[in-house]
This record gives structure tokens, sequence and C-alpha cells, in this order.
């Protein structure tokens, strides 16, 4: 009798636990897709970068393009966060690549480098714009215990422009100058005469350049078209830019920028979200260089 009624305990216990998992519904989770989306390409449809069409009648170019959409619209924590960033560093980069005479399309190179964040890579390139040290120094950018301006916004910006227009004017084509951010102008050159040929799309060069151009055109679609993707992001739901702020110019040392700081009523955390590229608690300025710092509001 007692074995009799364990085992009807245990049957309506199961049948108990298969009701509650059975009838639960998850709820909507921000920022993913209802259903799968497989990115096609097709040989008529049109892509561009930089004012350059993108070759897809070609099987095998469209096929490269159709790997990284599908691999860069289901980066989704990667994409939600791209796209919340983009409200808040776009605009920067916007205004200055247009100064310089850059197409729009290249704020995206900065994305595939570091997801818009001061990362710094296993080869030791810093940065949003991904400078290495020795580079960062010929194009103006100061790299010191206490200072790194490959964390600077617009000076790193403006850095990015200079390099990528000294390439165009080397290498004629944006597609071509793309490849040179990725492997480097010496290399890029080396394979164009070895393979006798001036056109990105004919050239065969490592995995990840083979990659490169395409995935910028993978991340300017999805980032252009989130709601194609399952992405459906709402103004509120961005990061505000940085830029309320004033700048205070400084040519002598500042002993403690904790200090600093609190005479200026912010706190050290907020100074250096607000300018990241003082590296240390100190600015000893030995050269007695002037630094513009920005000072929250």
């Amino acid at each position: 009798m007692k074995n009799s009624i364990k085992y009807y305990l245990a049957i309506l216990v199961a049948f108990a636990t298969v009701a509650i998992f059975t009838s639960y519904t998850p709820e909507p989770v921000f920022g993913t897709q209802e259903a799968v989306i497989i990115p096609h390409v097709q040989p008529t449809d049109e892509f561009w970068f930089a004012g350059e069409r993108i070759p897809v009648e070609n099987f095998d170019v469209r096929e490269r393009l159709e790997r990284e959409l599908i691999i860069n619209s289901y980066r989704h924590s990667h994409t939600i966060l791209n796209l919340k960033n983009s409200a808040r560093y776009f605009p920067v980069m916007e205004k200055i690549l247009k100064e310089n005479g850059l197409p729009d399309d290249f704020k995206y190179l900065a994305v595939a480098e570091s997801d818009l964040r001061n990362a710094t890579s296993s080869a030791g390139a810093k940065g949003i714009w991904q400078f290495m040290e020795g580079t960062a120094g010929d194009y103006g950018m100061e790299v010191s215990k206490e200072v790194d301006e490959r964390l600077h916004l617009e000076k790193s910006t403006r850095a990015a422009c200079k390099y990528l227009k000294r390439y165009k004017e080397q290498l004629g084509t944006w597609s071509l100058v793309a490849a040179a951010y990725n492997m480097g102008p010496t290399g890029l050159r080396n394979e164009m005469e070895s393979q006798k040929t001036d056109n990105f799309y004919d050239l065969n060069l490592s995995e990840e350049t083979n990659r490169y151009i395409f995935r910028l055109v993978a991340i300017k679609h999805v980032m252009e078209h989130p709601e194609q993707y399952g992405f459906d992001l709402r103004n509120e739901q961005m990061y505000p830019p940085l830029d309320n702020f004033a700048l205070v110019t400084v040519d002598s040392s500042i002993a403690n920028l904790g200090e600093f700081a609190q005479q200026y009523g912010t706190s050290y955390r907020m100074l250096k979200v607000f300018n990241p590229w003082l590296k240390d608690n100190k600015l000893t300025n030995p050269k007695r260089k002037v630094y513009d710092i920005k000072i929250p509001k």
C-alpha cells in the first residue's frame, strides 16, 4: 500500500513539473531575433563601401560577403553594444571624417578594429582606431608613461584620417586602403607586385585581410539596417554623447589628478571617463606641453 501511494505521488509530481515547464512562455529578450534570419546575397544586389561598389556578380566575392553578413548578424551582444555606442562616438567621427574629406563609411573601420572601445590588441595596438605605438608617433600622437593619445578620440580619429588619405594617394582605391590598414602597406604592395594586380578582389591575401573589406561592409549593413536583423533599439536606449564638458588648458604639471578633478567640481572617475588618454594619476609634464582636458559639466 505504501509503495502504491509513493508511486502515484511520483506520477503526480512528474505531471505537475511537466505542466509548469510547458506552460512557461519566455519573454522576448532585448535585442534578439524572433526568427532565424539567414542573409542571402543575390548577384544583382547592390553593396557599396566608401563610394566603391562591391562586385557581387562574382560568385567568390558574393560568398565572401555573405559569410561576413551571417557572422556579423549573429554577434548579438557585440552588435547591441556597438549600436548603443555609435550614438556616442559616431557624431564625433563623422564630423572629423567630413572635415578631412574622408568617406563617412570609414567609421565602420573603427567598429571592426575595436568594437568602439579603447581596446588593446595582443600585438599592443591601442584605442578605438588600434594604432601601434610607433605608428602613433608618426602621426603626431604622444605615447608616454602618463599620456597615451591613441586613447584620445578626436586626436586618434584625425590621425586615422591622415593615414587613410596618405595611402589612398598611393594605392588608388579605398578597398586597398582598408586592406593596408589591416595588414600594413608594405606587405600589401609586395603582394600586389607578386600577384600582378591592383584590384583587391583579385588578390589572395591572408585569411584576415581577405575577409576585412567584407567585414566592414557587413558591419555597415547590419548597423544601418538593424531592424532587418532583429535589433530594435529605441533612442532612449542609446548611450548619450560625452559632449557636455568644458575645456581646461594646462601647460604645467598636475601633482594629483584627483585633487585637480575636485577643484573643478568633478571626480577622478569622471575625469578619466572624459579623458581616457590620461594614463596615470598625475601629469608631470616636464616639457611644458599644452593639453586640453575635458571637465564634465
